[in-house]
């Protein structure tokens, strides 16, 4: 989710996932280098799985083809059928709301972790 709102540039959904990350556990480290996930020896095979089609669809305009077949066969190596559909619908929502956040110009940084529980 963090990767599409940065991408998308919804500042408000950026915040919210930034912070629940950290909620959750997730380290400093990770969480700082999602944007650079491919340069970096933090992710997982299995994050890199899930990075490479959030990545391809929410760049959708500009992959001229979405995810490619490399990118689905890795992620669905990873994943069984339901993990893998939650996986595509999850793309799909959090790039609906950034793009929410982005038309109605919500702003990132007053987000409390915890907010949307």
């Amino acid at each position: 989710m963090l990767r599409a709102s940065q991408i998308d540039g919804c500042g408000f959904c950026a915040d919210v996932h930034t912070k629940d990350l950290a909620l959750a556990g997730e380290t400093p480290v990770r969480v700082d280098l999602v944007a650079t996930w491919r340069e970096t020896t933090v992710f997982t095979d299995a994050d890199r799985a899930a990075l490479e089609p959030t990545e391809q669809g929410t760049r959708i305009a500009d992959a001229s083809g979405g995810v490619t077949d490399e990118a689905w066969a890795n992620a669905a190596e990873r994943r069984d059928e339901e993990r893998l559909g939650a996986l595509v619908s999850l793309i799909a929502l959090v790039n609906a709301s950034d793009r929410l956040g982005v038309i109605s110009r919500q702003r990132g940084g007053d987000h409390q972790p915890g907010r949307f529980d």
